[in-house]
Protein backbone atom coordinates (compact mmCIF):
# COMPACT_ATOMS: atom_id res chain seq x y z
CA UNK A 1 0.00 0.00 0.00
CA UNK A 2 2.47 3.01 1.38
CA UNK A 3 5.59 2.91 2.61
CA UNK A 4 6.77 5.24 4.92
CA UNK A 5 8.13 7.95 2.76
CA UNK A 6 4.84 8.03 0.51
CA UNK A 7 2.83 8.40 4.06
CA UNK A 8 5.53 10.64 5.39
CA UNK A 9 4.93 13.01 2.15
CA UNK A 10 1.31 12.31 2.17
CA UNK A 11 0.99 13.73 5.84
CA UNK A 12 3.01 16.94 4.75
CA UNK A 13 0.95 17.79 1.62
CA UNK A 14 -1.83 17.14 4.43
CA UNK A 15 -0.20 19.69 6.61
CA UNK A 16 0.18 22.35 3.56
CA UNK A 17 -3.21 22.18 2.55
CA UNK A 18 -4.49 22.44 6.19
CA UNK A 19 -2.21 25.24 6.70
CA UNK A 20 -3.29 27.34 3.08
CA UNK A 21 -6.95 26.58 3.80
CA UNK A 22 -6.56 28.55 7.83
CA UNK A 23 -4.66 30.98 5.79
CA UNK A 24 -7.47 31.35 3.62
CA UNK A 25 -10.21 31.70 5.81
CA UNK A 26 -8.35 34.16 7.80
CA UNK A 27 -7.81 36.20 4.95
CA UNK A 28 -11.66 35.60 4.25
CA UNK A 29 -12.07 38.15 7.09
CA UNK A 30 -10.61 41.03 4.79
CA UNK A 31 -12.43 40.52 2.37
CA UNK A 32 -15.79 42.75 1.59
CA UNK A 33 -18.38 42.46 -0.38
CA UNK A 34 -21.70 44.80 -0.62
CA UNK A 35 -25.35 43.49 -0.51
CA UNK A 36 -27.94 45.51 -2.29
CA UNK A 37 -31.91 45.57 -2.31
CA UNK A 38 -33.87 48.58 -4.05
CA UNK A 39 -31.98 49.16 -6.77
CA UNK A 40 -29.68 50.31 -4.02
CA UNK A 41 -31.27 52.08 -2.38
CA UNK A 42 -30.30 50.52 1.15
CA UNK A 43 -26.90 48.94 1.07
CA UNK A 44 -24.54 46.75 3.42
CA UNK A 45 -21.01 46.14 3.64
CA UNK A 46 -19.55 43.12 5.25
CA UNK A 47 -16.78 41.12 5.42
CA UNK A 48 -16.65 37.32 4.36
CA UNK A 49 -16.76 36.21 7.48
CA UNK A 50 -20.36 37.86 8.06
CA UNK A 51 -18.74 41.38 10.14
CA UNK A 52 -20.95 43.85 8.98
CA UNK A 53 -19.39 47.22 8.46
CA UNK A 54 -21.75 49.90 7.19
CA UNK A 55 -25.67 50.07 6.09
CA UNK A 56 -26.30 52.41 4.04
CA UNK A 57 -30.13 53.76 3.28
CA UNK A 58 -30.74 55.96 0.62
CA UNK A 59 -32.22 59.67 2.65
CA UNK A 60 -35.90 59.39 0.74
CA UNK A 61 -36.44 55.94 2.02
CA UNK A 62 -36.98 57.60 5.75
CA UNK A 63 -39.75 58.85 4.87
CA UNK A 64 -41.05 55.90 3.49
CA UNK A 65 -43.12 53.21 4.61
CA UNK A 66 -41.76 51.65 7.97
CA UNK A 67 -42.31 48.35 6.73
CA UNK A 68 -41.15 48.49 3.41
CA UNK A 69 -37.84 50.41 4.81
CA UNK A 70 -37.38 47.17 7.00
CA UNK A 71 -37.86 44.63 4.18
CA UNK A 72 -35.42 46.28 1.73
CA UNK A 73 -32.64 46.08 5.13
CA UNK A 74 -33.63 42.38 5.41
CA UNK A 75 -33.22 42.15 1.74
CA UNK A 76 -29.62 44.30 1.38
CA UNK A 77 -28.59 41.74 4.49
CA UNK A 78 -29.65 38.87 2.92
CA UNK A 79 -28.34 39.62 -0.28
CA UNK A 80 -25.04 40.32 0.88
CA UNK A 81 -24.65 37.06 3.06
CA UNK A 82 -25.36 35.42 -0.39
CA UNK A 83 -22.17 37.25 -1.63
CA UNK A 84 -20.42 36.54 0.99
CA UNK A 85 -20.77 33.03 1.04
CA UNK A 86 -20.34 32.55 -3.02
CA UNK A 87 -16.72 34.47 -2.67
CA UNK A 88 -16.04 32.10 0.01
CA UNK A 89 -16.88 28.93 -2.09
CA UNK A 90 -14.93 30.27 -4.27
CA UNK A 91 -11.75 31.08 -2.15
CA UNK A 92 -12.23 27.66 -0.38
CA UNK A 93 -12.99 25.53 -3.30
CA UNK A 94 -9.70 26.25 -5.41
CA UNK A 95 -7.87 24.71 -2.22
CA UNK A 96 -10.33 22.26 -1.66
CA UNK A 97 -10.42 21.09 -5.18
CA UNK A 98 -8.93 17.68 -5.11
CA UNK A 99 -10.60 16.23 -1.90
CA UNK A 100 -12.96 13.69 -2.08
CA UNK A 101 -17.03 14.88 -1.04
CA UNK A 102 -17.14 15.97 2.48
CA UNK A 103 -13.78 15.02 3.59
CA UNK A 104 -12.44 16.83 6.32
CA UNK A 105 -8.86 18.00 7.43
CA UNK A 106 -7.49 17.03 9.59
CA UNK A 107 -7.73 13.56 8.78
Amino acid sequence: MFNKGQLAGLMKQAQAMQDNLKKAQDELAFVEVEGQAGSGMVKVLMTCKHNVRRVTIDPSLLADDKDMLEDLVAAAFNDAVRIAEEVSQQKMGKLTAGLPPGMKLPF
